[in-house]
């Protein structure tokens, strides 16, 4: 498994796969809403995405959720844009894990594989968007994918640097055997920054206790590292 260096996608060597997460297509529109004009992203993010397809020779794209952006529903510049963004990405296999923002996904995409908010897995990796509880059949796998928490870290006291980051920690078993009935087996967790930078951020690293749903619980504090996108190693900000 690599972090491919500043970008906020993984890719797994073995399964010829990327990994990414948190697109939000059509969030422009909310700006647009609060006076805010920002061009659509989707020709952009589906260059980036090409580029890495490209580099990798990667035969799989997996995307762990928040493809679209706006709750409820589907808006119309999503129903045009999403189907127009996947058209532009090069041949490649496509596997969504449908996110909190997700709902009715399966209405504008008819030919990519889609699965629910428990997620599924690929031989010793598995994958669920983090806002709901995963199948008990991923905790056997040896790494997890999830995203949902936009993590960033705040790092200064006076003038504020936030930057985006990959979390790197163990599955808590104490917090969830309770839920999936494991005992000793603490499989690897990954959380994936987000790949739209608009969405915003939470610092996790100062603001954990302000997380909700359910993978607040995955979390083992005492097992984790922090990973800025071009690959800095920070330790782990949560001692």
């Amino acid at each position: 498994m690599i972090f491919i260096k500043n970008f906020p996608v993984a890719f797994l060597k073995e399964e010829k796969c990327l990994v990414l997460s948190e697109l939000h297509l059509g969030i422009e529109h909310e700006f647009f809403q609060s006076g805010i004009v920002i061009p659509s992203q989707a020709k952009k993010f589906a260059k980036i995405i090409n580029k890495l397809i490209k580099k990798t020779k990667a035969e799989k794209l997996i995307i762990v959720g928040d493809v679209k952006h706006k709750i409820p529903g589907i808006s119309l510049r999503e129903r045009y844009e999403i189907p127009k963004f996947f058209s532009l990405l090069n041949d490649i296999d496509i596997i969504i894990v449908k996110g909190n923002h997700d709902a009715g996904l399966e209405k504008i995409l008819h030919e990519i594989k889609i699965f629910g908010s428990k997620g599924f897995r690929i031989n010793k990796f598995g994958f669920f968007h983090g806002h709901a509880w995963p199948d008990k059949r991923l905790m056997s796998c040896e790494y997890l994918f999830a995203s949902h928490l936009h993590p960033c870290v705040e790092i200064g006291k006076v003038k504020f640097n936030i930057q985006r980051v990959w979390i790197k920690t163990k599955v808590n078993v104490e917090k969830i055997k309770r839920k999936y009935r494991i005992k000793d087996k603490k499989p690897n967790l990954i959380i994936l920054p987000a790949f739209n930078n608009l969405v915003g951020c939470l610092a996790i690293n100062k603001k954990f206790d302000k997380i909700s749903g359910v993978l607040k619980n995955f979390i083992d504090k005492k097992n984790s590292q922090f990973f800025l996108i071009d690959g800095t190693y920070l330790g782990n900000l949560f001692l």
